[in-house]
């Protein structure tokens, strides 16, 4: 109940309830954009190469976070954002198919004990939308269109990219598209056959919207993008406009990388590169055949992010013809760190690569680069793999000294339901259809729109697979499943390079306790499937 109690306190003290006193005529409007296995250094505004203007300029008229973190897997993550509240608490402690009977953590559906920022919102006089990835529970009883979106234009479980795509996963079955819960051809009349996934996205997201100012309604609109999730896809004339400028290699672009992050203010220059891991081979090892090879996979990656900042380009500029863009806020992160799955080479099935004919995976040594200066992957609960940007942008509601700023405290995806219902005045309720709704997990972020100093009061917890680990103010204890707990001093060291864990006992175990008592009051229920190798891939 003490829990409760702060949630409770950080949601609706007096001085913030009033800073942000929404009347219907000036309610913001929620833009809430996820993208999938992107890692954490894969923008221009935290370190990347790739280009990307439109996000650099949210970023740069806005707020990044510098210390937000994720579940490190795609469902766990939207589960968390959408409700408030952990994974195995929602329901969704695995992947949207995973079920274990008897179990209320590993349902493959949201939990009745939940809502989702659709439902709150839509009671609070919200239209509600959403376009992209749901990995939800579609198949198993809760699609958008039961969970607070009254329009959708979705993917059960992602991997779309093109229209008419086939998943070699599941005999060459074509993937499906649901339309306002009618289930259609990838290439039907309703969305056309010449699209490319982040562009439909964002088209039928402004169409969500211009049906929400006909109806002079606020909106709420979840973009969550199944790009840059495997299998990577992407026009040809899109990847060509990057081939040849990553045969400088991994090693190199890991080091540029570091030392923007460090330039910009982004890490500690204390703070050091973690090293290579030892299944990567160095760069200046390859033959001129395997550099070709390797720089065309990131060149498909990086086309693939590069058209994802298209894709918010092409919103915000939707946003600002309609002239709603001003008091619309914006919220930007990804579901995990990124992918190492595959490993070290990588993985080419067809081809083109990057075609809609191909079946690829970036693989272990590009997803190190990805997830610069972190080590280990999506997955893994290190930072590699829980790591996100989180970008904030709001004119009306950030205040102008703040733009292009750091918040360098640390937050949690089960924080944004929170963060949205203060700036949106929407209450969150007690029961729904009969059923008590758990209370939040998360505390809101919105003092930090106004530069004050913002402080969980409760530790960040995570649980995947086994891998486990709890963050309170400076001090990290993880764990790799079947291992033993390390222990890092995040101020000093944010890359877990000096586990403390045998110098410092006394904070292990109570820590260890903590996290114990955590997972037990969060339907937590122990890992019963296998390991996973160093870049994420299950060991038989």
């Amino acid at each position: 109940m003490a829990a409760t109690a702060i949630t409770r306190r950080s949601l609706f003290a007096l001085p913030l309830a009033q800073a942000f006193a929404a009347t219907p005529a000036t309610r913001p409007n929620v833009i809430v954009i996820l993208v999938d296995d992107m890692g954490f250094s894969d923008l221009g505004c935290y370190g990347s190469e790739i280009p990307t203007p439109n996000l650099d300029k949210l970023a740069a008229e806005g707020l990044r976070f510098t210390q937000f973190y994720n579940t490190a897997r795609c469902s766990p993550s939207r589960a968390a954002l959408m409700t408030g509240l952990y994974p195995h608490h929602a329901g969704m402690g695995h992947l949207d198919p995973y079920i274990r009977e008897g179990s209320k953590g590993y349902t493959g559906k949201l939990s009745d004990q939940c809502v989702t920022m659709g439902e709150v919102l839509g009671d609070a006089g919200y239209a509600t939308s959403m376009t992209g990835k749901w990995h939800l529970g579609l198949a198993n009883g809760t699609p958008p269109w039961k969970r607070g979106f009254e329009r959708s234009l979705c993917s059960p479980f992602g991997e779309l990219y093109f229209p008419g795509q086939t998943s070699p996963r599941s005999d060459n079955a074509r993937l499906k598209l649901f339309y306002n819960g009618e289930d259609i051809p990838t290439d039907s009349g309703e969305v056309g056959t010449n699209w490319y996934s982040p562009d439909l996205w964002t088209k039928y997201t402004l169409k969500y919207i211009d049906q929400a100012i006909a109806e002079k309604k606020p909106f709420f609109h979840y973009l969550p993008h199944n790009a840059p999730h495997f299998p990577l896809m992407a026009p040809a004339e899109d990847i060509a406009r990057f081939r040849g400028k990553y045969k400088v290699g991994w090693d190199q672009l890991r080091l540029e990388r570091h030392a923007r992050q460090k330039k910009m203010g982004l890490l500690k220059p204390e703070w050091p590169l973690s090293e290579r891991p030892a299944d990567s081979p160095a760069w200046d090892s390859l033959t001129d055949a395997q550099k070709d090879r390797f720089d065309n996979l990131m060149a498909l990656y990086a086309a693939i992010i590069s058209r994802i900042d298209k894709s918010v380009g092409d919103l915000v500029a939707g946003l600002k013809q309609r002239g709603v863009l001003d008091n619309t806020l914006i919220l930007m992160m990804s579901d995990n760190g990124g992918n190492g799955e595959s490993g070290p080479d990588g993985r080419v099935v067809g081809g083109p690569i990057g075609a809609v004919t191909s079946f690829v995976h970036l693989g272990m040594n590009w997803a190190t680069l990805n997830n610069t200066p972190f080590r280990r992957y999506k997955h893994f609960t290190h930072e590699g793999g829980v790591a996100t940007p989180l970008i904030a942008h709001w004119p009306k509601g950030i205040a102008s000294t703040q733009n292009g700023k750091f918040v360098h405290q640390p937050g949690h995806l089960v924080d944004v339901m929170p963060t949205v219902l203060q700036v949106t005045g929407a209450k969150y309720p007690a029961t729904r259809n009969g059923s008590k709704i758990l209370p939040l997990d998360g505390a809101s972020f919105a003092p930090a729109f106004s530069g004050k100093h913002w402080t969980r009061r409760d530790p960040i917890y995570y649980f995947h697979e086994g891998n486990r680990g709890v963050r309170q103010g400076k001090w990290k204890l993880v764990m790799k499943y079947k291992g033993e707990w390390e222990l890092y001093d995040m101020d000093a060291d944010r890359t877990e390079l000096h586990n403390l864990a045998s110098a410092r006992p006394e904070i292990t175990k109570k820590m260890a306790v903590q996290w114990d008592a955590w997972a037990e009051r969060t339907n937590g229920d122990p890992w019963e499937g296998p390991v996973r190798n160093n870049w994420g891939e299950e060991v038989k």
